[in-house]
């Protein structure tokens, strides 16, 4: 977009970014903390958030793209608060901003950007494609029905879905990355078509009772999003137990309308757990978290609970994505029909 400055946006100009999601999403978007100044202001400061903006002449803020990371030194950021005001939409200003913090992030040495791109339609995903970034999931059902953006095409009464993205910055280490048999050719295909540093093994032929006894996970929920997500820190032989019943809390007695269990790639035992256990667990496969350990990836896996996954709703941009979300959908398909 010409006449458009692009710059970091400063601790003291938090109000900016509040300012202008309001002006787009009103109050409903679902990150509580971009309507708070002073928040914002304190993760500029301690370095968990970096804004780029893009100004008019007069001074206006017609876009911005956050980068975020959970810790001042994290190695992969995670890209959000994508907006582009009405004035400025279709002239490629949100492809400028993510650009420009991208070639941020690789002069420092940054690993990737993850990132989830709505599938109400293909231009944002197209974007990110057009910046070299590549499909590694589709969360469904993860925006919630009560998100109103007054740039979507149309408002849905439905929970909508993402494409993950991953943006290659530089190589993260090599790693070894323990697939499960049923989600060996589709990890494959994301490592490769992401340029992922890392080697794809079967699961290795361990028995079960070499298990630790007991399974450690931890809890994350998303009020905002109505959803929980279930974080495997080891798999233990209780590991089926332990998740159903996790699930199945969050589910009745919470009313989670999602469900998503991460697993570490890295782990050779989440590959012994899900070929033992997968066809009865009810989960489908959702997609790869780059490098979100020092030593590996994460895999999503994904619940669907009182959510209405409709083809339709759901657009791709490439090649690779379509093929990936066509795995998900009968994936899920396959998962609901044999869950317990």
């Amino acid at each position: 977009m010409e006449g458009v400055e692009i710059r970091f946006l400063r601790a003291d100009e938090a109000e900016v970014l509040t300012e202008l999601v309001t002006q787009t999403y009103g109050t409903t978007y679902d990150a509580a903390w971009v309507y708070n100044p002073n928040e914002i202001a304190d993760r500029i400061k301690n370095g968990t958030l970096v804004s780029t903006i893009g100004l008019m002449g007069d001074g206006t803020v017609v876009g911005h793209v956050a980068l975020m990371r959970e810790e001042p030194d994290a190695n992969v950021l995670h890209a959000g608060v994508a907006i582009v005001s009405e004035a400025a939409r279709g002239q490629h200003l949100f492809t400028q901003l993510k650009k420009y913090a991208a070639d941020w992030a690789r002069a420092k040495g940054v690993w990737g950007i993850f990132s989830e791109a709505t599938a109400a339609h293909p231009y944002s995903q197209k974007a990110n494609i057009d910046l070299g970034a590549h499909e590694t999931g589709f969360l469904l059902g993860w925006i919630p029905n009560s998100v109103c953006n007054n740039a979507a095409l149309e408002h849905n009464s439905r929970r909508q879905s993402v494409a993950l993205f991953y943006l290659k910055e530089n190589d993260g280490p090599a790693r070894m990355i323990h697939a499960p048999q049923r989600y060996l050719k589709i990890l494959s295909n994301i490592i490769t078509t992401s340029g992922l540093h890392g080697t794809i093994i079967p699961s290795p032929p361990l028995a079960e009772s070499n298990l630790p006894e007991k399974s450690e996970i931890t809890l994350t929920h998303r009020d905002d999003h109505n959803l929980t997500i279930i974080t495997v820190h080891r798999a233990g032989k209780d590991f089926d137990k332990v998740v159903i019943d996790a699930r199945d809390t969050q589910v009745h007695q919470l009313g989670r309308d999602v469900v998503y269990l991460d697993l570490a790639l890295e782990d050779p035992n989440t590959a012994v757990v899900l070929d033992a256990h997968l066809d009865r667990l009810g989960f489908a496969f959702a997609g790869v978290f780059a490098n979100q350990h020092p030593d590996g990836d994460a895999l999503r896996l994904q619940s669907l609970h009182r959510v209405e996954v409709n083809s339709a709703d759901i657009s791709t941009a490439s090649t690779h994505g379509n093929e990936l979300l066509t795995f998900i959908l009968a994936d899920v398909k396959a998962t609901h029909a044999n869950r317990r």
